[in-house]
Protein backbone atom coordinates (compact mmCIF):
# COMPACT_ATOMS: atom_id res chain seq x y z
CA UNK A 1 0.00 0.00 0.00
CA UNK A 2 1.21 3.51 -0.87
CA UNK A 3 1.80 6.36 1.45
CA UNK A 4 -1.18 8.36 1.70
CA UNK A 5 0.54 11.44 3.01
CA UNK A 6 1.13 14.00 0.56
CA UNK A 7 2.35 17.58 2.51
CA UNK A 8 2.51 18.92 -1.07
CA UNK A 9 -1.30 19.18 -0.57
CA UNK A 10 -3.03 18.64 2.14
CA UNK A 11 -6.61 19.35 3.29
CA UNK A 12 -9.21 21.35 1.28
CA UNK A 13 -6.67 21.40 -1.94
CA UNK A 14 -6.25 17.45 -2.12
CA UNK A 15 -9.82 16.86 -1.66
CA UNK A 16 -10.56 19.01 -4.27
CA UNK A 17 -7.66 18.46 -6.73
CA UNK A 18 -7.22 14.24 -5.75
CA UNK A 19 -11.34 14.05 -6.02
CA UNK A 20 -13.56 16.11 -6.51
CA UNK A 21 -12.15 17.53 -9.51
CA UNK A 22 -10.85 14.25 -11.39
CA UNK A 23 -14.87 12.79 -11.05
CA UNK A 24 -16.59 15.79 -12.13
CA UNK A 25 -14.79 16.06 -14.75
CA UNK A 26 -14.22 12.40 -15.78
CA UNK A 27 -18.14 11.49 -15.25
CA UNK A 28 -19.46 13.64 -17.76
CA UNK A 29 -17.43 12.47 -20.15
CA UNK A 30 -18.77 8.86 -19.76
CA UNK A 31 -22.30 10.94 -20.11
CA UNK A 32 -21.35 12.27 -23.53
CA UNK A 33 -19.83 9.08 -25.02
CA UNK A 34 -22.01 6.40 -23.98
CA UNK A 35 -25.22 7.95 -22.39
CA UNK A 36 -27.52 10.25 -22.61
CA UNK A 37 -24.77 11.05 -25.25
CA UNK A 38 -23.29 14.59 -26.72
CA UNK A 39 -26.91 15.91 -28.16
CA UNK A 40 -27.83 15.29 -23.95
CA UNK A 41 -25.13 17.35 -23.39
CA UNK A 42 -25.42 19.89 -26.46
CA UNK A 43 -28.49 21.18 -25.22
CA UNK A 44 -27.43 21.41 -21.65
CA UNK A 45 -24.80 23.93 -22.26
CA UNK A 46 -27.26 27.04 -22.07
CA UNK A 47 -30.39 25.83 -19.21
CA UNK A 48 -33.40 26.71 -20.65
CA UNK A 49 -33.36 27.21 -24.33
CA UNK A 50 -35.24 25.21 -26.75
CA UNK A 51 -33.55 21.84 -27.21
CA UNK A 52 -32.57 20.23 -30.16
CA UNK A 53 -33.36 16.80 -30.91
CA UNK A 54 -30.70 15.92 -33.16
CA UNK A 55 -27.08 17.24 -33.48
CA UNK A 56 -25.20 17.49 -36.97
CA UNK A 57 -21.46 15.50 -37.76
CA UNK A 58 -19.51 18.44 -36.84
CA UNK A 59 -21.29 19.46 -33.87
CA UNK A 60 -21.39 15.66 -32.06
CA UNK A 61 -17.56 15.69 -32.68
CA UNK A 62 -17.18 19.14 -31.39
CA UNK A 63 -19.06 17.42 -28.26
CA UNK A 64 -16.81 14.32 -28.12
CA UNK A 65 -13.62 16.56 -28.80
CA UNK A 66 -14.99 18.51 -25.81
CA UNK A 67 -15.55 15.24 -23.89
CA UNK A 68 -12.07 14.08 -24.89
CA UNK A 69 -10.31 16.72 -23.36
CA UNK A 70 -12.76 16.97 -20.21
CA UNK A 71 -11.07 13.52 -19.91
CA UNK A 72 -7.76 14.58 -20.09
CA UNK A 73 -7.96 17.09 -17.74
CA UNK A 74 -9.30 14.20 -14.72
CA UNK A 75 -6.37 12.01 -16.00
CA UNK A 76 -3.78 14.09 -15.68
CA UNK A 77 -4.96 15.75 -12.35
CA UNK A 78 -5.47 11.93 -10.69
CA UNK A 79 -2.68 10.42 -12.30
CA UNK A 80 0.40 13.23 -12.08
CA UNK A 81 -0.89 14.28 -8.27
CA UNK A 82 -0.36 10.40 -7.22
CA UNK A 83 2.42 10.21 -8.82
CA UNK A 84 4.52 12.83 -7.31
CA UNK A 85 3.02 12.01 -4.15
CA UNK A 86 4.31 8.19 -4.59
CA UNK A 87 7.34 9.06 -6.27
CA UNK A 88 8.28 11.60 -3.88
CA UNK A 89 7.31 11.01 -0.96
CA UNK A 90 10.60 11.63 0.95
CA UNK A 91 11.64 15.09 -1.27
CA UNK A 92 8.40 18.02 -0.07
CA UNK A 93 10.54 19.95 -1.94
CA UNK A 94 10.55 18.21 -5.29
CA UNK A 95 6.94 17.38 -4.33
CA UNK A 96 5.69 21.24 -3.96
CA UNK A 97 7.39 21.78 -7.30
CA UNK A 98 6.06 19.41 -9.65
CA UNK A 99 2.47 19.98 -7.80
CA UNK A 100 2.65 24.03 -8.01
CA UNK A 101 3.90 23.60 -11.92
CA UNK A 102 0.74 21.50 -12.97
CA UNK A 103 -1.15 23.64 -10.84
CA UNK A 104 0.17 26.27 -12.92
CA UNK A 105 -0.22 24.79 -16.19
CA UNK A 106 -3.95 23.61 -15.20
CA UNK A 107 -4.40 27.68 -13.77
CA UNK A 108 -3.08 29.08 -17.33
CA UNK A 109 -6.03 26.47 -19.37
CA UNK A 110 -8.34 28.09 -16.24
CA UNK A 111 -7.77 31.23 -17.90
CA UNK A 112 -8.02 30.34 -21.44
CA UNK A 113 -10.81 28.67 -20.82
CA UNK A 114 -12.40 31.00 -18.07
CA UNK A 115 -11.55 33.57 -20.91
CA UNK A 116 -13.23 31.64 -24.05
CA UNK A 117 -15.62 29.19 -22.19
CA UNK A 118 -16.92 31.12 -19.61
CA UNK A 119 -17.32 34.30 -21.40
CA UNK A 120 -19.52 32.70 -24.49
CA UNK A 121 -21.25 30.64 -22.45
CA UNK A 122 -22.53 33.74 -19.91
CA UNK A 123 -22.65 35.86 -23.14
CA UNK A 124 -24.88 32.84 -25.34
CA UNK A 125 -26.96 32.86 -21.83
CA UNK A 126 -29.43 35.29 -21.30
CA UNK A 127 -29.42 37.57 -18.75
CA UNK A 128 -32.44 36.37 -16.61
CA UNK A 129 -31.01 33.11 -16.81
CA UNK A 130 -27.55 34.51 -15.43
CA UNK A 131 -29.20 36.40 -12.29
CA UNK A 132 -31.20 33.16 -11.42
CA UNK A 133 -28.85 30.27 -10.00
CA UNK A 134 -32.10 28.39 -9.38
CA UNK A 135 -32.10 27.33 -12.90
CA UNK A 136 -28.88 26.84 -13.91
CA UNK A 137 -27.93 23.02 -14.57
CA UNK A 138 -24.75 20.69 -14.05
CA UNK A 139 -23.30 21.82 -17.52
CA UNK A 140 -23.44 25.41 -17.30
CA UNK A 141 -22.35 25.55 -12.91
CA UNK A 142 -19.05 23.32 -14.78
CA UNK A 143 -18.50 25.58 -17.30
CA UNK A 144 -19.06 28.68 -15.36
CA UNK A 145 -19.14 28.95 -11.58
CA UNK A 146 -16.98 25.88 -11.10
CA UNK A 147 -14.54 26.68 -13.56
CA UNK A 148 -13.94 30.33 -12.12
CA UNK A 149 -13.44 28.56 -8.78
CA UNK A 150 -11.00 26.04 -9.70
CA UNK A 151 -9.50 28.63 -11.31
CA UNK A 152 -9.24 30.71 -7.97
CA UNK A 153 -7.98 27.58 -6.04
CA UNK A 154 -4.75 26.55 -8.35
CA UNK A 155 -4.12 30.64 -8.56
CA UNK A 156 -3.71 30.41 -4.78
CA UNK A 157 -2.60 27.49 -3.80
CA UNK A 158 0.29 27.64 -6.89
CA UNK A 159 1.20 30.89 -5.63
CA UNK A 160 1.74 29.01 -2.09
CA UNK A 161 3.61 26.61 -3.78
CA UNK A 162 5.96 28.28 -5.95
CA UNK A 163 6.26 31.64 -4.37
CA UNK A 164 6.24 31.27 -0.86
CA UNK A 165 8.95 33.32 0.93
CA UNK A 166 9.16 31.00 3.84
CA UNK A 167 11.82 28.11 3.02
CA UNK A 168 10.22 24.74 3.90
CA UNK A 169 11.61 22.82 6.81
CA UNK A 170 12.15 19.12 5.83
CA UNK A 171 12.34 16.37 7.90
CA UNK A 172 13.60 13.00 5.86
CA UNK A 173 13.67 9.42 7.08
CA UNK A 174 14.81 7.19 4.85
CA UNK A 175 13.68 3.86 4.87
CA UNK A 176 15.35 0.43 3.45
CA UNK A 177 13.20 -2.04 1.64
CA UNK A 178 12.78 -3.87 5.08
CA UNK A 179 11.19 -1.16 6.78
CA UNK A 180 14.57 -0.52 8.45
CA UNK A 181 15.16 3.44 8.78
CA UNK A 182 18.72 3.95 7.30
CA UNK A 183 18.96 7.96 8.27
CA UNK A 184 17.35 10.74 9.40
CA UNK A 185 18.13 14.18 7.85
CA UNK A 186 17.16 17.75 8.59
CA UNK A 187 16.82 19.52 5.50
CA UNK A 188 16.23 23.54 4.94
CA UNK A 189 15.87 24.21 1.36
CA UNK A 190 16.48 28.59 0.64
CA UNK A 191 14.02 30.09 -1.69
Amino acid sequence: MQNESFPALTGFYRLLFFYIEPISTTVPVFMIWFFPGATWFYNELVPEIKSVSNLHLPAKMAIWQLANCYFLLGLIGSLVFRAARDSLRNDLVAQERIVGALLMALAIADVADTCISVAVSALATPYEIIMKPSSWNGAFIGNVPFTLFLFCCRFWETNVLLFSQEAPQISVTKVDRHGLIITSVEVKQDG
